[in-house]
């Protein structure tokens, strides 16, 4: 199916938040930034697209992602390496920056 026609009936996330003070696009976007610190270091990126996400490799290959509850396995399966945000290593990495 085309990203846009699956954009039409994507479910709610618990990541998704609740409505707060700024557009629901300008919190998707902040939580793309806030995924980006991690997905960088398996040479990811992620950004906001319309109610979803897409998530690029250095390769060219990408993944539209629903939401930051499916977004760890599609960063496993583009970088071709297990992807732990919570991994030791990763967590010493973010607070050396």
């Amino acid at each position: 199916m085309c990203g846009l026609c699956g954009a039409f009936g994507a479910p709610d996330h618990w990541s998704d938040g609740v409505a707060g003070t700024r557009p629901p696009q300008a919190e998707r976007r902040a939580r793309a930034e806030a995924a980006n610190r991690v997905l960088g270091l398996y040479g990811l990126r992620l950004a906001a697209w319309a109610d979803r996400y897409t998530l690029s490799g250095r390769t060219g290959r990408s993944a539209v992602v629903d939401h930051l509850g499916t977004l760890w396995p599609a960063a496993e399966r583009l970088s071709g390496r297990s992807c732990d945000p919570l991994d030791p290593a990763i967590l010493a990495a973010l607070e050396a920056r």
